[in-house]
This record gives structure tokens, C-alpha cells and sequence, in this order.
């Protein structure tokens, strides 16, 4: 595995936190609380060869970037990365709904006016790391 990429998606109440491999793969995918993040960042960090992190750019990004700083994380897991939130939430609630189809009378429903049951912000953060992770694909190598 040449590395992995840790996303958050920041928020006040929860955050979304997923763990990609630059081949593509999901290693990991939660949503925690906010307090938790540090704790959460430094085990991934420990249990994956982590060579980002990666942080969406919008609710408390700059707090949560200090915060990371602050614990050490950036050292830890090669620097940080802020990178553009645009639309996330919906290609997150489209990952989200690929990997738990809607069953019953709810498959009628079309995807747009679907509501997930639990929160889907994991899935997010999985489309922040692949944000970061295509757009080192098409940086030309010197």
C-alpha cells in the first residue's frame, strides 16, 4: 500500500472521519464526536501507513485545523490539507445510498428526496479523501 488519507468532515455536533488508501480503498469510515477526533486521528494514524490529512474546507474548518496542529497530528500523518466542501454532503448521502440501498416501498422514493436513517457524514469524509487523492493523480510529476 503506497499510503493512506485520513478526511474529516468538521462539524459543531458530529464529524465524519474516513480512512482512504490511494489506491481507493476504505479502510475505515465513522462518524464521531467532535472531542473524539484527536483520539480517533492518532489511532488511525498508528494502525495505517498515513502519508495526509485531509479537512473540508467549511463549519469550523480553521478551529479544527488549529486543533489537529495543536495535538500534534499534522507531524503526525505528513501535514494537513484543506480541500473544497462544494456538494460533498450530496455525493456523500450517493455513496451512502449505494452501500445501503433503500429497501421496500422507500426504493420508489428518488434519491434526492431520500433522508439516510443514521447520519452519513463517514461517507462524506470518504469524498473529501477522494477529492484530495484524484486531484494528486492529475499534478504532473517532475
Amino acid at each position: 500500500m503506497v499510503g493512506v488519507v485520513i478526511a474529516v468532515d468538521p462539524g459543531r455536533a458530529k464529524c465524519g472521519v474516513a480512512a482512504v488508501s490511494m489506491e481507493g480503498d476504505v479502510l475505515a469510515r465513522a462518524v464521531i464526536a467532535p472531542d473524539s477526533l484527536e483520539r480517533t486521528v492518532r489511532e488511525w494514524a498508528q494502525k495505517y501507513s498515513v502519508v495526509q490529512l485531509v479537512v473540508g474546507d467549511r463549519t469550523g474548518a480553521k478551529e479544527m485545523v488549529k486543533r489537529l496542529q495543536e495535538a500534534g497530528l499534522a507531524d503526525l500523518c505528513g501535514g494537513i490539507t484543506v480541500v473544497d466542501e462544494h456538494m460533498s454532503s450530496v455525493e456523500g448521502r450517493t455513496l451512502y445510498w449505494r452501500s445501503n440501498p433503500p429497501r421496500g416501498w422507500r426504493r420508489l422514493v428518488p434519491e434526492g428526496m431520500r433522508t439516510p436513517p443514521e447520519p452519513y457524514d463517514g461517507w462524506v469524509a470518504e469524498v473529501l479523501a477522494r477529492r484530495y487523492i484524484e486531484g494528486r493523480k492529475n499534478i504532473p510529476s517532475s
